[in-house]
């Protein structure tokens, strides 16, 4: 069993996998290239902002695949951790990378939890984020049964589900059911640009549920792809052929000749039926929160271990949910305090600020926040 774990890289899924380990009693510590992150990830109670003193008994590389090997080689170098693992959404090429590159590969085993959320950073993490999700390990030939164990350990620490894979089926498989959809999802998104303001009142559900993971890293998502390149690429050629049937039978339906009509309908719905069909056994999308013109609401905080978790707990019993966070700022530079933003609608915003203040936190003043004596009404028309 671990005792100890070191997470490199407090975004989403790392500060998660921190936050899951630090609730069942693990001695956690955080680094990260960015100040603001590992901080924000400490004040919220994953670990330690440090690097530990000697060797823990795992470490977490939470960065992009591109990166894992690299990563990797400098944290095996300076002596991090006697096993390693990573989360990141492809295997292969970095597994290539480590073997050929790593100072001690027999470390190191590959894994990947499928959980997520359209949300980055730390502020984002959940510890039950991986509860009966899976998570997929992909040991090399080289893997050592302790490094292989110590995965296992931490995967059963955060409630997730393990599945062992082969590094190039399992990029195979994200590619169909991760990669290429979410750039379909950023096509379908983009088409809104240059629109007319109009457009937005028409947005559905049915829109912002298909491309809601269109939300996620633009930086983080080119390098999923690249690394991945050459099975996304085998997933949309096949889509292009698909999508090249489906507006061939559309711009038939537009012709006046029945009987072209006629045969396009039955492909057209032969097409449907299809995804209906597959979609089948998997639940329905989670339903989003309606989108609102946003004020926000910003409180700096003290840099005390789990000071940031009560604020957010402070704020949710005021109606404002762990989602409503957005980034931390430093707006007095790196070594300067938090400061933590809520976006909620105007008349939120109102309510908000007064609930913090009247509750002792330090509510930084903004001039476009209505005065306690508006009415709601007018709170929301600012």
């Amino acid at each position: 069993m671990i005792r100890s774990l070191a997470v490199v890289g407090t975004g989403l899924i790392g500060t998660s996998v921190a936050l899951a380990a630090a609730r069942r009693g693990l001695a956690v510590h955080l680094l990260d290239a960015d100040p603001s992150a590992v901080r924000t990830a400490a004040l919220l109670g994953a670990g330690t902002a440090r690097p530990p003193d000697e060797p823990v008994d795992l470490a977490v590389l939470a960065v992009p695949p591109g990166k894992v090997a690299d990563v990797l080689a400098e944290q095996q170098a300076r002596g991090l951790a006697h096993s390693y693992t990573d989360v990141a959404s492809v295997k292969a090429g970095p597994e290539r990378e480590v073997l050929a590159r790593a100072p001690r590969p027999t470390h190191f085993v590959g894994g990947h939890p499928l959980a997520g959320r359209e949300r980055s950073g730390p502020l984002a993490a959940r510890p039950d984020l991986f509860q009966d999700r899976v998570w997929v390990l992909t040991p090399s030939r080289l893997t050592s049964k302790r490094a292989f164990d110590r995965a296992l350990d931490l995967i059963a620490l955060c409630g997730g589900v393990p599945t062992v894979m082969q590094s190039g089926a399992h990029d195979e498989t994200v590619a169909l059911t991760s990669h290429a959809p979410h750039l379909m999802a950023s096509l379908v998104a983009a088409r809104l640009g240059g629109r007319s303001p109009v457009t937005a009142l028409l947005v559905g559900q049915g829109f912002r549920d298909a491309t809601r993971i269109a939300r996620g890293e633009s930086r983080l998502w080119t390098d999923i792809i690249e690394t991945n390149a050459a099975e996304v690429a085998r997933v949309l050629a096949a889509v292009h052929i698909d999508l090249t049937e489906l507006l061939a039978a559309v711009r038939d339906l537009s012709a006046r000749a029945p009987r072209d009509r006629a045969r396009s309908r039955r492909d057209l719905t032969a097409l449907l039926e299809r995804g209906t069909a597959a979609l089948a056994a998997l639940p329905a999308p989670a339903r989003g929160r309606p989108a609102a013109d946003t004020a926000h609401v910003d409180v700096t905080i003290a840099e005390r271990p789990g000071e940031l978790a009560r604020l957010l707990d402070t704020a949710a019993a005021h109606g404002a949910s762990p989602d409503t966070v957005a980034a931390p700022r430093t707006p007095h530079g790196p070594d300067g305090p938090l400061v933590i933003r809520f976006e909620v609608t105007p008349a939120e915003a109102h309510t908000l600020s007064r609930k913090l203040a009247a509750a002792g936190w330090d509510v930084v003043p903004d001039e476009t926040t209505a005065d306690e004596t508006e009415p709601a009404y007018a709170a929301a028309a600012t």
